[in-house]
């Protein structure tokens, strides 16, 4: 019994879904479209407004394909009306952003500047205010790029322990800790 995957999704007004061969779903929305491939063994259905996904057996690899395509296609929905939004922070001295269309780039303390050019699909912008922290944002509908943009951001400098400098995801706590202590 999957209590994700037997949930039902409900579809808002403007989001079309259509699932042709091949199990492929396909979610058009206002924000844009997304693409799917289902696994064939499971069963898609909409009705009034609202998709169910069947699973044929109750073998471990139908369960657990279950509640993962129901996630997907749910994230999906959500992507074409809402979008998703990814905020990080450069926290350090001298650390800086900066965009030019979907080219970002960044000073992170290295002895060049890093240039990352993000794919079209997200949109990249660039905020400084004074007193705070730069912040790169990143908009997207589709949730599992949007997320794996930001890893890769993430990952030319990571926040470190210490003094916590490094790039984080806002709202990000690090877990600090203790620097050397005075020899006595």
């Amino acid at each position: 019994m999957s209590r994700i995957g037997n949930m039902p999704i409900d579809l808002p007004k403007g989001v079309e879904i259509e699932v042709s061969k091949g199990n492929v779903v396909k979610v058009k929305g206002p924000k844009g479209e997304l693409l799917q491939q289902v696994d064939p063994d499971m069963e898609i259905a909409i009705e009034d407004g609202v998709l169910n996904i069947k699973r044929p057996t109750d073998q471990k690899r139908h369960r657990s394909m279950h509640g993962l395509y129901r996630s997907l296609i749910f994230n999906m929905v959500e992507g074409v009306t809402n979008g998703y939004t990814k905020d990080l922070e450069l926290i350090g001295v001298g650390y800086r952003a900066s965009n030019t269309g979907q080219m970002l780039e960044l000073s992170l303390g290295y002895s060049h500047p890093i240039i990352f050019m993000v794919p079209g699909e997200v949109k990249v912008e660039t905020i400084n205010e004074k007193g705070k922290p730069p912040t790169v944002r990143l908009t997207s509908n589709d949730k599992q790029l949007i997320g794996q943009v930001a890893a890769k951001i993430r990952a030319f400098r990571k926040p470190e322990p210490y003094k916590g400098k490094g790039i984080r995801f806002a709202g990000e706590q690090i877990r600090r800790k203790a620097g050397k202590t005075a020899g006595a």
